[in-house]
């Protein structure tokens, strides 16, 4: 019988003590990971929903339009530096590509954890508001109910 997948998140010693006895019981081959919570499925779906707005809006970069997965790219990118002084923030970097492009060797969004994920996001939605760009998308998908935003009125 295959083995299912099981998380714990620790907080409490109940919790503690029932994450110890499936390691107990856990079958040869099982891998156990410990660190801290990463982001949650909201959290990525609220910034793909932020990038899906900021492609479908007026916005270009570079002299031309963007997609979403751009937009994820110049939006990681930016609070990286933006963030630069945080503790655990790491360094921004531009190597030369194997192919003597440039490349940002940027922060994994599905590594960051809940606090970082939501920092993010906050940017985000303040690129957003500077820029004009109604979260549309975001509010559809119940990301964002637009009551602090003066375009949403």
């Amino acid at each position: 019988m295959a083995q299912r997948k099981q998380t714990f998140i620790l907080i409490n010693d109940r919790v503690r003590e029932n994450a110890l006895l499936a390691i107990a019981a856990a079958g040869e081959g099982s891998a156990v990971t410990i660190g801290p919570k990463t982001r949650s499925g909201d959290q990525n779906d609220k910034f793909h929903a932020i990038c899906t707005d900021i492609a479908n809006s007026h916005m270009t970069w570079a002299g031309k339009r963007r997609d979403a997965e751009a937009w994820k790219v110049l939006l990681v990118s930016a609070h990286t530096v933006a963030t630069k002084n945080d503790p655990g923030t790491p360094s921004p970097e531009i190597v030369p590509g194997l192919e003597g492009e440039f490349v940002n060797i940027r922060e994994s969004t599905a590594r960051m954890s809940v606090g970082r994920a939501a920092s993010l996001i906050t940017y985000a939605i303040a690129f957003c508001d500077t820029n004009g760009i109604h979260l549309s998308e975001t509010i559809r998908g119940g990301f964002h109910d637009g009551a602090n935003d003066w375009r949403a009125a």
